[in-house]
């Protein structure tokens, strides 16, 4: 089973970011977080890396639904999407599948949820 999901645009780096966000949020969820890979790593290591950003997408509805179904679920959350340019005008972008991470916790509750947000993501990757 894939961990994720994954597709290849025909748009820039910075264009594929906010299309990306514009999606999410079209689909109910935020981004709380944007990590840019690329300068932490520069900053931190002094190491040139492609450009790649972390978008920490969360649907408040649903991660309050987990919260009260599993109180540790907060370590998983939220689910990230990725964009990173692998050159030559191919930019991937790539996001979490929940039922992949959902299987390493141990509470039935979650599952109905968990495939509700993987549909969601899905769209939100199909819609690219």
């Amino acid at each position: 089973m894939s961990y994720h999901f994954s597709k290849i645009v025909d748009v820039s780096y910075e264009d594929a970011i906010q299309h990306v966000t514009e999606i999410l949020k079209n689909n109910g969820f935020g981004v709380l977080t944007t990590i840019d890979i690329k300068a932490t790593l520069k900053k931190k290591l002094d190491v040139d890396f492609r450009p790649y950003t972390i978008l920490g997408a969360c649907s408040p509805q649903h991660a309050y639904e987990a919260l009260l179904a599993e109180p540790h679920i907060g370590t998983m959350l939220p689910c990230n999407v990725i964009v990173q340019d692998h050159g030559e005008g191919k930019v991937e972008v790539s996001a979490i599948d929940p039922m992949a991470s959902m299987q390493a916790v141990e509470n039935p509750d979650l599952g109905d949820m968990a495939t509700t947000v993987q549909a969601l993501l899905k769209k939100v990757i199909s819609e690219l």
